[in-house]
């Protein structure tokens, strides 16, 4: 599988290549040429298969030969082993819950994925083997990704991993989750919001004098690595899925747009999902779009679904890619609904309260973009994706049900250390300045 630019001016790459570039050269994300088909026989008897078997099918034609089939079934076998179930609400409404992972988060298939690939990577590819300098992992976070980046890539050898986060602009335990490893994971903590995390990051990539200085890869889901196994929730969710003909409206909070991607992906791929729904909070730029066909990137304002705050979403330009870049024809697959903080909340108490269900604020945003789209299309069964465990927003949570929101083993001790970050104004040039130093 060779990847190429959306913006057409680089040369396309392998795998291998597309992961330790993160970026292309011209500044635009890669695309695989083509859109591998899934055999009928895994739609069709996909309850026989293991998840590790699925995953397997699924991602192999886009590695290529960059990875052995031995190691990529390592690698496959380490980033989905734990459970992702499919879980009812009502009778017309199912949570898909991917938060059973190391951190609490959706993103832990993506970052595991993404940091075996590149540590395989660092011993066997020419460009990182024969160098002795490190590998700089850099990514911002508007949430969840940077506490399954951190996890991901700890302590992995000859990796550095420096994560940008919104200062005040995540959850106590998100902040915990990736401040608190040290060893080869260094936060720091900007002043400003996730699009100008976002911006720095990107002008840092494209800056070539500093490239030559450090080998830097990023580890947001403009990274294949981190976008493309993300379609194995969607597979998963089939493989639970009762009604084989009657597929479900796939409703998935949306941020940054690279796990809607990712299912959208899934679906041109052969899997059969009738519809998606992006569900945005009061950043909804993507929903604006759908409705006007005018893409009016805005500046980022703070919800309580925080990794949702993103104003100018990066993988949107691949979902238009997988349409041709016609709007009819995405409109025929995507809807976007504008969901508010107030009506976030009544229905995380509501859901609480008639069916003894916690969603967190993402979950929540979800739920109602279902309710609605379902209000107008009656006999439609949908199912939500739960993209991150409730206690990660117990601040939030806890006030509205008037109860303590049960913390998991695996971040109780997270909780209790002491953060370690360095602040920075939203500065491309202190970036610059604290990667040259490292």
């Amino acid at each position: 599988m060779k990847y190429y630019s959306l913006n057409k001016q680089s040369p396309v790459v392998d795998f291998a290549a597309a992961t330790i570039l993160g970026q292309a050269p011209d500044k635009g994300l890669y695309f695989p040429e083509n859109i591998p088909q899934v055999s009928k026989e895994l739609i069709i008897n996909i309850e026989s298969y293991s998840n590790e078997a699925i995953a397997l099918e699924v991602i192999a034609p886009y590695i290529g030969d960059a990875i052995p089939k031995d190691v990529l079934e390592k690698i496959v076998s380490e980033t989905v082993n734990f459970e992702i179930p499919l879980v009812k609400i009502t009778d017309d409404i199912f949570s898909l819950e991917l938060f059973h992972g190391p951190t609490l988060a959706f993103k832990d298939i993506g970052a595991r994925f993404m940091s075996r690939c590149l540590g395989y990577f660092a011993t066997h590819s020419a460009s990182l083997r024969d160098s002795k300098e490190k590998v700089v992992v850099l990514v911002a976070t508007s949430g969840d990704t940077g506490g399954a980046v951190a996890n991901g890539f700890y302590d992995v050898e000859g990796v550095e991993v420096v994560i940008l986060y919104p200062s005040g602009k995540v959850s106590s335990v998100q902040e915990k989750q990736l401040t608190t490893l040290g060893k080869n994971i260094h936060a720091l903590e900007v002043d400003g919001t996730f699009d100008e995390c976002q911006q720095m990051v990107k002008a840092v990539f494209a800056d070539v004098e500093l490239n030559q200085k450090i080998k830097l890869t990023s580890a947001n889901s403009i990274n294949v690595a981190r976008w493309l196994p993300q379609q194995f929730y969607y597979f998963y969710l089939w493989k639970q899925w009762k009604e084989k003909d009657n597929p479900p409206v796939v409703t998935v909070p949306s941020g940054n747009f690279g796990n809607i991607c990712a299912g959208l992906l899934a679906q041109q791929s052969g899997l059969p999902i009738k519809y998606f729904i992006a569900a945005c909070n009061a950043n909804d730029t993507v929903p604006d779009f759908l409705r006007t066909g005018n893409y009016l990137s805005k500046k980022a304002v703070p919800t309580i679904s925080n990794a949702m705050d993103v104003g100018d979403p990066s993988n949107f330009i691949r979902i238009m890619e997988i349409f041709h870049q016609q709007i009819d024809g995405l409109k025929k697959t995507l809807n976007g609904y504008t969901i508010s903080d107030d009506e976030t909340k009544a229905t995380l108490v509501s859901v609480f309260k008639e069916h003894n269900y916690l969603l967190d604020p993402h979950g929540a945003v979800a739920y109602t973009a279902l309710q609605q789209y379902q209000a107008q299309n009656p006999d439609t069964k949908g199912v939500i994706l739960e993209t991150a465990h409730p206690v990660k927003f117990y601040d939030v949570i806890e006030p509205l049900i008037n109860q303590t929101v049960p913390v998991p083993e695996t971040v109780a001790n997270q909780i209790k250390k002491e953060k370690v970050s360095t602040k920075i104004s939203a500065n491309t040039n202190e970036l610059k300045e604290f990667l040259l130093r490292q």
